[in-house]
């Protein structure tokens, strides 16, 4: 595909979702998120609170190359929870491997915000994207048959007696 064709494809795909949201929600800012992230949550071990840190990470990732780095304060008052709630369940995903912190430190002010990493989400999610794809497939075969299917003479039937 063009980058002309990818570009008309975004418009496209844009205008569907204003029709959904809105033109003024989606102006003032979108996510892309996988959903297969969120229908195997409970295979994951992610409870809600989880999935929403995932999808605030989500929010500011914008290239591929440059990862997110909000505040778990900034995430604690969207959410509306302590920030060591926050720092507890981001050590939670850490440890299941989902997630990876990178500390950023500068020697004149000290501290930044960590630089998140998703590739072990990312990775732990694509077996559960392989599948979903492959029943994709299957159901566009079964139907590709039922629709050829369609044209066919149907057999006679005999009554059986």
């Amino acid at each position: 595909m063009s980058a002309k064709e990818e570009d008309k494809a975004a418009e496209a795909e844009l205008r569907t979702n204003e029709k959904k949201w809105t033109k003024p929600l989606v102006e003032a800012g979108w996510t892309f998120f996988p959903s297969v992230i969120v229908e195997n949550q409970r295979q994951l071990g992610l409870d809600a609170i989880d999935i929403n840190i995932i999808l605030h990470l989500a929010s500011k990732w914008w290239k591929a190359e440059g990862k997110p780095h909000p505040s778990k304060g900034t995430i604690a008052l969207a959410m509306n929870v302590d920030p060591r709630t926050i720092q507890r369940r981001i050590a939670k995903m850490e440890g299941a491997g989902f997630i990876r912190r990178e500390e950023r430190r500068e020697s004149k002010t000290g501290s930044k915000t960590n630089v998140y990493h998703l590739e072990g989400l990312i990775e732990a999610v694509t077996p559960f994207a392989e599948e979903k794809i492959a029943e994709i497939a299957e159901k566009k075969e079964i139907a590709k048959i039922k629709a050829t299917r369609k044209g066919a003479p149907k057999p006679k039937l005999k009554l059986v007696t």
